[in-house]
């Protein structure tokens, strides 16, 4: 089968030729119509992310296609199925197998388009949010970097619990985009410190969780954004990883939670677990409308190196998206 190959040399990304996968027991052969680009498949193709243990090595942590066989053990799919799944790996190819566990079934009004930029980013917001952070109705949350793929699924989940969210975003067009899909208030992180601005929408109570992409340069200004109780969701480092100094009495005093999170090294019990109750939550709000994946650019998967630069850019409001085939 056909399937995005990094070239060791260049680093480029090309597509070739590689071994075709077959469903053991448990499992699900699907042929990939669409999936979707994550800040992991950057840093993978640089030598700087390898895949878990067992996992495919090519690019790719999400999927949408249809089911083309069913291994044996499985019930309750049948060939033709529209499904999409989280994946450790080989989303950028023609065909990829899956524990039947892991499948969601596409909402009938979506594309295949639509149904890849589901998974990662939604499953990740859900499991900060509701299962690590504790999320409840009332809550406040920031959430940076809020036109992201993550931070647009995280707004549209806070929305839906019945709780608020301040997102941090760098253009006007970022914000307006966060503001629409339900978010309390949008701040330009270029402007200025946003912690005082947090104090300040929250009547100087600060935020009940944070979601941060950023680390290390951000660490001072979460803590001081943070409500009494509050938990701080680390989820990247692209603004470092090592904080110079740490006061552990603002720890203690205020009770904060400091909680370090990755999806794709979770345990393959874990990932069922949470596609499971994600799935119970959210394919009724996905199939009537009340939660949308926000669909940022659509690139065939012969250009998948404008793609990646694309997303490089950092200019993307919501998930680029790679059509594997129609």
């Amino acid at each position: 089968m056909k399937a995005v190959l990094v070239d060791e040399v260049s680093k480029r990304l090309v597509i070739g030729e590689t071994a075709e996968p077959s469903p053991g027991s448990g499992e699900l052969l699907v042929t990939v119509k669409a999936t979707a680009l994550n800040r992991a498949d950057l840093l993978q193709k640089r030598g700087l992310y390898p895949p878990p243990p067992g996992a495919s090595d090519i690019l790719g942590l999400e999927m949408s296609g249809i089911i083309e066989e069913i291994g044996p053990g499985v019930s309750g799919w049948s060939k033709g199925d529209r499904v999409c799944a989280l994946l450790p790996g080989g989303g950028y190819a023609e065909r990829v197998v899956i524990p039947a566990g892991m499948a969601m079934r596409i909402p009938s009004s979506f594309t295949f388009e639509q149904a890849a930029g589901v998974p990662e980013v939604f499953l990740t917001a859900y499991l900060n949010l509701f299962m690590l952070g504790g999320l409840k109705q009332g809550d406040t949350v920031l959430i940076h970097a809020g036109a992201s793929g993550v931070g647009t699924a995280a707004v549209q989940l806070v929305r839906e619990a019945g709780a608020a969210s301040i997102v941090t975003a760098g253009t006007e067009a970022k914000r307006k985009a966060c503001l629409e899909l339900g978010a309390a208030h949008a701040i330009d992180y270029k402007a200025g410190p946003f912690a005082p601005i947090v104090k300040e929408q929250t009547g100087g109570k600060g935020a009940d969780i944070i979601m941060d992409f950023i680390g290390a340069s951000y660490w001072e200004q979460n803590l001081a954004s943070l409500a009494v109780d509050g938990r701080l969701l680390l989820i990247g480092m692209l603004g470092g990883a090592k904080v110079p100094e740490v006061n552990l009495g603002v720890l203690l005093s205020r009770r904060l939670q400091v909680i370090g999170t990755a999806l794709r090294s979770r345990s393959l019990a874990d990932k069922l677990d949470l596609t499971r109750r994600f799935a119970e939550f959210a394919l009724p709000r996905l199939e009537d409308g009340r939660l949308d994946p926000v669909i940022d650019s659509v690139w065939d998967w012969q250009d998948v190196e404008q793609a990646h630069a694309h997303m490089e850019q950092n200019q993307n409001i919501g998930k680029i998206v790679l059509r594997v085939s129609s």
